[in-house]
């Protein structure tokens, strides 16, 4: 239903800012002994960023 495009436009806004603000902490173990806790973040961006696409063809999906 249309009407819930503005609820899953919330949702990818605020699965957006966790992406950035999980890269930013994994932002401090860069380049530090504790680097695999980077990769691991890193890897729970990409998780992010890929569940902000699916939120983005639903969306469009809807808008259609």
């Amino acid at each position: 239903m249309t009407s819930d495009i503005p609820e899953l436009s919330t949702v990818r806004s605020q699965v957006e800012e966790l992406a950035r603000r999980v890269d930013a902490v994994a932002d401090q173990y860069r380049d530090t002994a504790d680097s695999q806790i980077a990769a691991d973040l890193e890897a729970a961006e990409r998780q992010l960023i890929a569940a902000r696409r699916a939120l983005d063809k639903a969306i469009a999906a809807l808008d259609t």
